[in-house]
């Protein structure tokens, strides 16, 4: 049972942002360290190799904390680091008190190698790792490939709980960084894990290899693989999913698998992989046929944090979700839609129980790989808009109601509710 050393790196650019604004956490009395991991890691075939990899560590003062880690094993699809759930999750983990790691545990990030996805072609192009784009803060740093990602993982996250005095972690990743998770579910946690419980946001059905072909496991050897189920039995386990997920390029529809013991699965209706929350004011810069997806998934995974966390010290089991309503046979499957366009079933928001617009997990034909994650955001005809809302007043009161719903069902956290009743856009209608 190895834990990393931790060497502290001074002040500087870490070069993990995201496109919303910094939350300014210096206000809010917090502190964010930067650290060398280091230590030998052990692969899943007994192999042993020297690494040297970096983790963000974000904390609350220590009368607000809460004792809760959350890792995020950071997501590398784009050949550099980012932290989507730090961006979805970080309101949450701030009023939670909960301290947070960004965990550089893939080779890519930190040596640099091919993006599974990127701006403009889709993918394929090059990255230089933290490495190459700062030599001089992070050229001490040593990768020696995702055979050694999962140790390096657990090792670095063992380490940061030390650190913090944390006596809960909870893993914590998004899309090829959820992949990895399911795997580590499957083939690497075991009774000295130092997880107590994993929030897993977009996996695929497909499990990546137990160890990549070459140094680096990229999205398409992972898509390649055949699905697989989750253990539902071994620890407090929430997926999150969204209807790109589902049907979309994550595929994991031949992966569903119902409720077990220690196993939650959200899919979340009206979202996309990747949405506007996430993008914010770059969403231009994407470059997408339409608006990306506005769904709310935002909110549910914050109460599906809350929820896990009191899984895990408590015993309080999450609720079940109905699953995604989706007809066809295999090869032709399509999503079940209500008369405005949205996706019956799953876990449900006032964006689409109230709805105005059309929120959905996959772009028009021809868009590109990156504007697919991003879902779309389309206009509903101005006639169907009439049938289903008279009035102004009737669907800011039938919104108000679907919100308290979500709140009432444990999927949106009370915290949230006046959020949630910001995002109604009665501007979109016209009254009689």
């Amino acid at each position: 049972m190895s834990a990393a050393s931790l060497a502290p790196l001074p002040p500087g650019d870490h070069r993990l942002h995201g496109a919303r604004p910094p939350v300014d956490l210096a206000a809010r009395g917090w502190t964010e360290t930067e650290h060398v991991a280091s230590g030998v890691a052990t692969s899943p075939g007994g192999r042993e190799a020297a690494y040297a990899v970096r983790v963000l560590v974000r904390r609350p003062p220590a009368g607000q904390a809460s004792g809760t880690l959350c890792a995020e094993w950071l997501n590398v699809s784009s050949g550099a680091e980012a932290a989507p759930d730090w961006t979805y999750l970080a309101e949450e983990l701030l009023r939670s008190g909960h301290a947070w790691a960004g965990i550089s545990a893939q080779y890519v990030g930190v040596m640099g190698g091919q993006a599974s996805v990127a701006v403009g072609d889709g993918s394929g192009a090059g990255s230089p790792g933290l490495v190459g784009a700062d030599p001089e803060r992070y050229g001490g740093l040593a990768h020696p490939g995702d055979a050694w990602c999962h140790d390096v993982y657990e090792q670095v996250a063992r380490a940061v709980a030390g650190l913090v005095g944390a006596d809960l972690v909870l893993a914590v990743g998004e899309s090829q960084s959820a992949c990895l998770l399911s795997r580590h579910l499957v083939s690497v946690h075991g009774p000295r894990s130092p997880f107590g419980g994993y929030l897993v946001h977009s996996r695929a059905g497909a499990l990546p290899p137990v160890e990549p072909s070459g140094v680096q496991h990229t999205m398409a050897e992972v898509l390649s693989q055949a699905p697989a189920p989750l253990p539902d039995d071994l620890v407090p386990t929430l997926v999150v999913q969204t209807e790109t997920d589902v049907l979309g390029r994550m595929r994991s529809l031949p992966a569903r698998q119902p409720d077990g013991p220690l196993l939650r699965t959200w899919e979340v209706a009206g979202t996309a992989h990747a949405d506007k929350f996430q993008i914010d004011a770059f969403e231009d810069f994407l470059g997408c046929p339409t608006p990306v997806n506005r769904g709310q998934q935002v909110y549910v995974l914050r109460a599906g944090l809350r929820a896990l966390e009191r899984w895990a010290r408590e015993g309080v089991v999450p609720p079940s979700a109905e699953f995604l309503q989706v007809s066809g046979g295999a090869g032709e499957e399509a999503y079940v839609v209500d008369t405005l366009g949205n996706t019956l079933g799953g876990v449900r928001t006032p964006a689409v129980d109230a709805a105005v617009q059309r929120l959905s997990g996959s772009a028009p034909a021809g868009a590109s790989l990156i504007c697919q994650l991003f879902g779309s955001t389309t206009p509903v005809p101005p006639e169907l808009l009439a049938q289903r809302w008279p009035s102004r007043a009737e669907y800011v009161a039938a919104y108000e109601a679907a919100t308290d719903a979500m709140v009432a069902a444990d999927f949106a956290l009370p915290e949230d509710r006046q959020a949630l009743l910001s995002e109604s856009v009665p501007e979109l209608l016209t009254d009689p």
